[in-house]
């Protein structure tokens, strides 16, 4: 067991090395000039320069990555350009909305989803089988924004249930902070729900072919205990491999979620520093964004050992 985790953590040394070199080459080959949007269009062409040297823009490609490198290592991100604060403050300051709705999203949408793809493998080629995967196919169908906006529109203007935007912080106290999350958390969790269930329902279908489960049903054993005990069980490296797949979506998500629902985290962090230019946030934040997947993908494949002790081997 040790061995394979440790396997595992090396392995992410390499993926870590390579998306801070493809990240850091990309945004200086994209066309732009960070120098010249910061001194603005009344700027001449000596004050762009001495923003470039100010900046360290005019220094060779190589030797620009290997400063960076350096400071990276360090645990610093570098210090924006707009707003003249360092990186890892503007991100601490951003993380707590992500985070929360992260987290609630994926409550919501494997709470919902593995009940309803067990429920469809077990009715398959029924009536219940064929809505189920109708609202898998239609939630995988429909935009996050369009979600959003209808769903704003239903609960917040028509019905006022829930506040239109923004976020309250969970120091505001518990019931303000979980009504600002509930319609982000639908809109963002429905593409990420109907992708567990239909992995769920296929998993759960294979499994329940299997002799080991007739055999447990001929021997009067209760369905739930079959479903739940023997079948799910069984069928869980796909369903848990495609929830740490679909982290990708929310990362992806999070970023039209924020701006639709007008919450503070690092998705509006990202469009506000990608309009502006602002490279040492966008390159900060593409690393964290990049090391929240690589720790998921770890903490997946660390679970195959508990769910299939074959796997380690």
């Amino acid at each position: 067991m040790i061995a394979y985790i440790t396997r595992r953590l090396l392995a992410t040394v390499p993926v870590m090395l390579t998306v801070g070199v493809f990240v850091f080459f990309l945004l200086r080959i994209a066309p732009g000039d960070p120098a010249a949007i910061i001194a603005g269009d009344n700027a001449t062409s000596q004050d762009i320069e001495n923003i470039r040297g100010k900046l360290g823009l005019d220094r060779p490609m190589i030797e620009q990555f290997v400063h960076w490198s350096w400071r990276l290592l360090q645990g610093d991100l570098g210090i924006s350009i707009f707003s003249n604060l360092p990186v890892t403050t503007l991100i601490a300051q951003r993380m707590e909305p992500t985070i929360a709705l992260t987290i609630s999203t994926l409550m919501v949408a494997v709470a919902l989803a593995i009940p309803m793809g067990v429920l469809a493998a077990w009715k398959a080629r029924t009536l219940v089988d064929r809505l189920v995967m109708g609202f898998a196919v239609l939630g995988f169908a429909v935009p996050v924004f369009v979600a959003g906006y209808v769903l704003i529109y239903i609960f917040s203007v028509q019905l006022g249930w829930l506040p239109v935007q923004g976020y309250r912080p969970i120091g505001e106290g518990f019931w303000p902070f979980a009504q600002s999350l509930v319609l982000p958390s639908i809109a963002l969790g429905t593409t990420y729900c109907a992708l567990i269930a239909r992995i769920t329902r296929a998993s759960m279908l294979e499994v329940l072919s299997q002799d080991y489960i007739r055999t447990a049903e001929s021997k009067g054993l209760a369905q739930r205990r079959v479903l739940l005990l023997h079948a799910l069980k069984n069928a869980a490296v796909p369903i848990v491999t495609v929830i740490g797949i679909g982290i990708a979506l929310l990362i992806s998500g999070v970023v039209i979620t924020e701006t639709v629902f007008n919450i503070p985290g690092l998705g509006r962090l990202t469009v506000d520093a990608v309009l502006k230019r602002d490279y040492p946030i966008v390159q900060g934040l593409i690393l964290v964004f990049a090391f929240a997947k690589v720790l998921v993908n770890l903490t997946v494949d660390v679970s195959y050992a508990f769910l299939d002790p074959r796997i380690r081997y």
